[in-house]
């Protein structure tokens, strides 16, 4: 496998999910993506649904995610997919003349206002950073208004794992299933 998509919160859902359908829910989402990579780009994908409690997320994912990827060392990129939280948005364009949920890139950076956080090391900060650039770059290009901006948090949210890792927040809560 190539390509990595799980969920730190698979859980998370939009304005028409059911939450007894995972196909609803931002894991349905990933397996549309995992399909399209797999049959239009002839990409070998992960998609991994584990359920975390979301207190526990990120650790419980970490672990997952290192075990994932000692046991399929080809993974070259790393996908978290999530929804955003809309306070109150509706983050849609249009994109083929069908209402689609637009996309920002997360990233964590590892340092704070002070300089970087020991405790959180990420080697591949640049990299990470350089790889969801590139693609807010060639969504632009291809879907103009697809993409919101860039996002940057102090934390590194388990993009430390390999050199092009990213958090991708697809619409929100507010958007629909068919926008998703």
């Amino acid at each position: 496998p190539q390509i990595l998509i799980y969920h730190t919160h698979a859980s998370e859902y939009f304005s028409d999910s059911d939450a007894n359908n995972p196909d609803t829910l931002i894991t349905g989402v990933g397996e549309r993506l995992a399909g399209l990579l797999r049959e239009r780009y002839g990409f070998n994908v992960i998609h991994d649904t584990t359920l975390f409690p979301y207190q526990q997320a990120y650790s419980q994912g970490l672990n997952r995610l290192t075990q994932i990827l000692e046991e399929n060392p080809s993974i070259e990129v790393v996908i978290d997919l999530h929804r955003d939280a809309a306070e109150g948005n509706h983050y849609v364009t249009e994109v083929d003349g069908k209402q689609t949920a637009q996309i920002m890139f997360f990233n964590g950076v590892s340092r704070s206002t002070d300089g970087p956080i020991d405790y959180l090391e990420n080697p591949y900060v640049s990299e990470n950073l350089a790889f969801s650039f590139q693609l807010k770059m060639a969504a632009d290009a291809l879907y103009p208004g697809l993409t919101r901006r860039n996002y940057l948090r102090s934390y590194r949210y388990n993009l430390h794992m390999r050199p092009k890792s990213v958090l991708i927040e697809v619409g929100a809560e507010t958007n629909s299933l068919e926008e998703e």
